[in-house]
């Protein structure tokens, strides 16, 4: 009866995350015709499949342009950034066994935002800020690491307190450059990189975050199972023959990897990687095997969703940053304050 009702409810997870993936893919069609300059989806698909296949060009070069050149690039960053975003936030809280974990717990995003500060301010190229941003991001996440784990006392609550110090040190650096910028020029920068956007996104933005992307996913996608067996407790998990401390740091790198890149590319983008694991949760269930991939899909869907609103809603772009605290900030305190709600 028990294995019955496992296997129905490992077929529940997998369909509501192959819905999810349906999804995905129309929003990811129809996100190519929304824009100022109007293509219909019938024309995208044809221009994208001619990338493949060799068929007649029933559209104009200025669609062409518009689908690769433009919109690409953007959508296919949009979906790896929310996917690594909301990735890193489920394995964040499974590993640590704290819901308000996030992919910043660990500094990373106060890493990264300091490192692209300090690029602009030093009047960097934009290849010059991802990679500073990337750099900087990781450099955070090794020091808290190193820092919580040569404290006495429990290791998991000395690394997140270690997160929590590093990267207010760094949000003050961010500050201080900020403080010292060039009012006219970089100061704005700052600000608006601060603030989460993929406007000017380009494919060399894409392979830039792929790998670090894609070594972080791989890694975790194998050992999710693994992530199950920390619930039950530090000791419970090593009498299974699970190493909790290797299995941790290798959780960390993964996520922290996934982080690194996404900041780096996007900028500050907020919300995601928290909301959207507890958002899963309600509806897949709290077994990491269809978690994590849940969590990719809907958080890629999801930020997809928030970009289309960003570039399109308004004459000027929104950044995107400021579109997802509005949603998932009220979307939080809705489960936070629900009486079936345990956080």
């Amino acid at each position: 009866m028990k294995n019955s009702l496992l296997t129905k409810s490992a077929r529940r997870a997998r369909m509501q995350i192959a819905l999810l993936l349906a999804a995905l893919v129309l929003v990811f069609l129809l996100s190519f015709s929304l824009g100022r300059y109007d293509v219909p989806v019938g024309q995208v698909v044809k221009i994208l499949i001619s990338r493949v296949f060799p068929i007649e060009a029933s559209w104009t070069k200025n669609m062409e342009i518009a689908v690769l050149n433009v919109r690409l690039p953007r959508i296919l960053l949009v979906c790896m950034v929310g996917c690594c975003l909301a990735m890193a936030g489920a394995s964040y809280q499974s590993v640590f066994q704290n819901p308000m974990a996030a992919p910043d717990i660990l500094g990373a995003s106060s890493g990264a935002c300091f490192g692209a500060a300090l690029a602009i301010l030093l009047d960097g190229s934009r290849a010059m800020i991802m990679v500073s941003a990337f750099s900087f991001s990781l450099m955070t996440v090794v020091l808290v690491y190193l820092i919580g784990s040569r404290t006495r006392g429990s290791r998991t609550v000395n690394i997140l307190l270690a997160g929590v110090m590093i990267s207010s040190l760094f949000s003050a650096g961010t500050s201080y450059i900020k403080l010292v910028a060039d009012p006219s020029n970089q100061l704005p920068a700052i600000t608006y990189w601060l603030m989460g956007s993929f406007s000017g996104a380009r494919m060399r933005d894409v392979r830039f975050a792929f790998i670090p992307m894609a070594l972080g996913c791989a890694p975790l996608l194998i050992v999710r199972w693994r992530l199950n067996i920390l619930s039950a407790g530090e000791d419970e998990a090593r009498a299974m023959g699970v190493n909790t401390p290797r299995l941790r740091l290798l959780t960390v790198i993964c996520a922290t990897l996934m982080t690194a890149a996404s900041v780096a590319v996007s900028g500050m983008i907020g919300w995601v990687g928290l909301v959207i694991p507890h958002l899963c949760r309600k509806t897949i269930g709290n077994d990491c095997r269809h978690l994590l991939p849940a969590s990719m899909v809907f958080g890629a869907l999801f930020l997809l969703l928030v970009d289309n609103v960003s570039r399109n809603l308004l004459a000027t772009e929104i950044p995107i940053g400021i579109l997802t605290a509005f949603v998932g900030a009220p979307f939080f305190i809705y489960l936070m304050t629900r009486k079936d709600t345990a956080l």
